[in-house]
């Protein structure tokens, strides 16, 4: 039985402070985008992690799904209970409903819904919604203080914007995978839908300032975000390498790209992560693990010499970890104020003692599996409350609702 079905959750310690949401539930404090509403045409993640930020933040989200079968993502596993489990935790705090757009009556819907909304988000292939003639040229007249966010693998212009592009493409072409994994070993992308995220990470925050300069001006705008640039975007480091050096970055396992010791190394029972790169920690670490003769050594002292000579450091490091466990390791350095951490799995990542402390993960309400863990979002504002709704609606849940509240509002405009 998993987890929601038998409603075991990790959340000691936890903290359920709700917003005001949309449809007239009520909590102890209005979230930041409390009174914007948008409207989410989107599938899988880029779009819909978007939203989900947004609605986390006070946002109504109405989320407009193809009748059927809805969001492709309704499909992905696992599933409990007929319900995907992905799905549920990417759409909280969002309503749905269904709208077929290649009929007339979907289409007069939609447009009612953009007279009450304030941002459109969409990340389907580029041209979807300009062929049912909702692409943002056809609607920037009709509502100029909307805000329309397009995510797409490539962008909506250039040689490849025409062609599919999934997360997997975007790390690919980005030069993602390049430098992602171990030396001599084929290649491997991030262990998360990292071109994916940051698109939405991006979009959210596009999203966000554009409503700030309508503020200003009293007009919306388009954003055109990408996975491919978003994971382009990421290249802090190999920008500085190659603009800076003229060298291409390879891949480097866990080490650092240009600090040492800064990776995974290998200890009586498994790895632990160490960051001792900086002079005082570099000092301190020596001290405790009484590598004296390392800290002034012509191969170690400096910083650059420490890169130069890694692997020999990493080597030398690893013959005094192999007598010590990682708790032995963790709690030494954390007594120092070295840089540590071990590396979770996420089980143990689910039950941190820390998280739960700092009440990070919260449990919502869904209609038919009762209360469902949920990710916490990493910010947290003094004033204004995120919100802990409800989980990802089923299909269509609040269809009759919303059509009801716009014909409502069309009679009394």
């Amino acid at each position: 039985m998993s987890a929601d079905a038998a409603n075991t959750q990790p959340t000691e310690g936890l903290a359920r402070t709700t917003a005001s949401r949309a449809d007239g539930s009520t909590g102890t404090s209005a979230g930041p985008l409390s009174g914007i509403t948008v409207l989410e045409i989107g599938v899988f993640i880029a779009g819909p992690y978007a939203t989900m930020q947004l609605a986390d933040m006070g946002a109504r989200v109405i989320k407009i799904e193809t009748p059927g079968t809805g969001d492709s993502l309704r499909a992905s596993g696992p599933m409990i209970d007929g319900h995907s489990s992905p799905f549920i935790r990417l759409n909280r705090n969002k309503e749905s409903i269904v709208l077929d757009l290649k009929s007339d009556d979907g289409r007069a819907t939609l447009r009612a819904l953009l007279n009450e909304a304030d941002v459109l988000v969409e990340n389907l292939r580029p041209g979807s919604l300009k062929k049912m003639g909702f692409g943002y040229d056809d609607l920037r007249e009709a509502f100029p203080g909307l805000v329309y966010a397009s995510a797409s693998g490539w962008g909506q212009d250039g040689p490849l914007s025409p062609l599919a592009g999934l997360d997997i493409m975007a790390q690919a072409r980005s030069g993602l995978m390049s430098i992602t994994g171990f030396p001599d070993q084929p290649p491997a992308k991030v262990g998360v839908p990292i071109s994916d995220l940051t698109t939405a990470l991006y979009m959210a925050l596009g999203i966000v300032s554009a409503l700030y300069e309508r503020k200003e001006s009293g007009l919306g705008q388009y954003l055109d975000v990408s996975l491919f640039e978003s994971a382009v975007s990421l290249a802090v480091w190999e920008a500085g390498s190659y603009f800076g050096a003229g060298v291409v970055s390879r891949p480097n396992g866990s080490a650092h790209q240009a600090q040492a010791p800064y990776q995974a190394v290998m200890a009586k029972d498994g790895y632990v992560t160490i960051g001792a790169n900086a002079p005082a920690t570099w000092k301190r670490f020596c001290q405790a693990f009484d590598l004296a003769d390392l800290e002034d050594h012509p191969k170690y002292a400096e910083p650059a010499s420490r890169m130069e000579n890694r692997d020999a450091l990493i080597a030398v490091i690893e013959d005094r970890f192999r007598t010590r466990t990682i708790d032995e390791v963790v709690e030494e350095m954390n007594r120092v104020g070295v840089p540590v951490a071990p590396i979770n799995d996420y089980e143990q990542v689910f039950h941190d003692e820390h998280l739960n402390a700092r009440g990070y993960f919260w449990t919502s309400q869904h209609p038919e599996l009762g209360e469902v863990a949920q990710l916490g979002n990493p910010m947290r504002f003094s004033r204004s409350a995120m919100t802990q709704g409800n989980a990802g609606p089923a299909l269509g849940a609040d269809t009759e609702r919303v059509l009801a509240e716009i014909a409502m509002n069309s009679k009394e405009g």
